[in-house]
């Protein structure tokens, strides 16, 4: 395995890390009620610092593993730099900001899921399709039916589905197993 490899496993390690330690100091935090994002509200929130340099961190690790990467479609590596982006800025632009706040939370998990497309097409593998609808299903549910009333389900949900296909993408070009990931780079 090349330090590339280990950069993008930490990009997904220390915002989990975080997102835990926080939930842990914040006895008010209920995985059902709330958003993930609550935890970093900068005002109402004392386990925010923790949070959103977790996220931030992460969202630049990931954009670092994007760069760094070579022999890996420019169509994974895009995705992941602007996840990665994304994942930044909603450690950046917390829930004081509002919609802004809303608006990259939104960005980020619609690249997680058109990660998970665009792999399952190039690939020509259909598994990742099956947890693509369930992500989508538990965002409709929380959206329509109020079903959990807080987003942090929906947003576990989304982030473990993306993981296997990010961590393969990893995994090939560190093993240097040929596939069509590394065509057309």
């Amino acid at each position: 395995m090349n330090r590339v490899f280990y950069i993008g496993v930490l990009a997904v390690i220390v915002p989990l890390l975080f997102i835990a330690i926080s939930i842990a100091i914040s006895p008010w935090f209920d995985l059902v009620n709330n958003a993930l994002s609550d935890l970093g509200h900068a005002v109402n929130s004392d386990a925010a610092p923790f949070f959103n340099f977790g996220l931030s961190t992460g969202g630049l690790l990931m954009v670092l593993t994007a760069v760094l990467i070579t022999g890996v479609s420019w169509i994974y590596r895009s995705l992941i730099g602007i996840a990665g982006y994304f994942l930044m800025l909603i450690g950046v632009f917390d829930e004081v900001y509002g919609r802004l706040h809303f608006y990259v939370s939104v960005l980020f998990f619609v690249t997680l899921l058109l990660l998970l497309i665009v792999y399952g097409y190039v690939e020509r593998k259909p598994l990742p399709i099956a947890p693509a609808v369930i992500g989508i299903t538990s965002w409709y549910l929380h959206f329509t039916q109020d079903m959990p009333p807080g987003a942090a389900i929906p947003e576990l949900i989304s982030i473990t589905i993306a993981l296997p296909v990010y961590l393969e993408i990893l995994c090939i070009k560190s093993k240097g197993t040929s596939s069509s990931i590394s065509r057309k780079t």
